[in-house]
């Protein structure tokens, strides 16, 4: 069995857990590639979670596509990658890709941004988006205009800290004011090669659910 076959039935039980098995949802991974960030490309760590990411996003979408988004101080929005060519996607996609910038400093509200007018301008759905975003800490307090003008659209942002950085922006997000529902989640894993899949998807859909809902009696979705 293929392991990104095993990732899906893992995701499966915990969507089913969650009632979430007929909700169909597009599904974004936003990937911090600050100079912090080098080792987990260089030692497939992010790939692993590219992959653990696209489980989800089969099981949510109907084209089973995960659009991927990295970034330092610039972002590229990429190709987005499904179970055909997910094999090597980091190393063919990102660390090769010399119009990639890579290992800079980071600044979070330029791609939010992007992510924002993918989904609600370009390319509106009566689908909402589920966006994974992944940072290593130092998240800029900037983040609140794109999050709290986004509170009104069919936006989720699931954000998710790894390693052992500073992450008090994240951390103040569910107190966040000013937002027309609360529309984002933070955790942190502080080892992200050592997390069960099956923990890794309690988390990743722990709010998502209760967002889903308030969004619909709110007239958002």
């Amino acid at each position: 069995m293929s392991s990104i076959s095993l990732l899906k039935k893992s995701a499966q039980i915990v969507l089913e857990k969650k009632n979430l098995t007929n909700v169909s949802a597009r599904v974004a991974l936003v990937l911090d590639i600050s100079g912090s960030m080098r080792r987990l490309y260089k030692n497939g760590t992010v790939q692993k979670v590219v992959e653990r990411i696209l489980a989800v996003a089969s099981q949510f979408d109907d084209d089973g596509s995960l659009d991927v988004w990295v970034y330092d101080n610039e972002f590229s929005r990429l190709k987005p990658v499904t179970e055909i060519d997910f094999a090597g996607y980091v190393d063919d996609y990102i660390l090769n890709n010399s119009l990639i910038h890579k290992f800079g400093r980071n600044d979070e509200p330029p791609v939010m941004e992007d992510v924002i007018h993918k989904y609600t301008v370009e390319d509106p759905s009566a689908d909402p988006a589920f966006i994974v975003f992944i940072n290593d800490g130092g998240c800029k307090r900037t983040i609140k205009r794109p999050v709290v003008s986004s509170s009104n659209k069919p936006l989720f942002w699931q954000f998710v800290g790894i390693g052992d950085s500073n992450f008090e922006v994240l951390e103040k997000l569910d107190t966040m004011e000013g937002r027309y529902i609360d529309n984002a989640n933070f955790f942190h894993i502080k080892d992200i090669e050592k997390i069960t899949d099956d923990e890794l998807y309690q988390l990743l859909l722990n709010e998502f659910p209760e967002w889903l809902e308030e969004a619909k009696e709110k007239g958002v979705l």
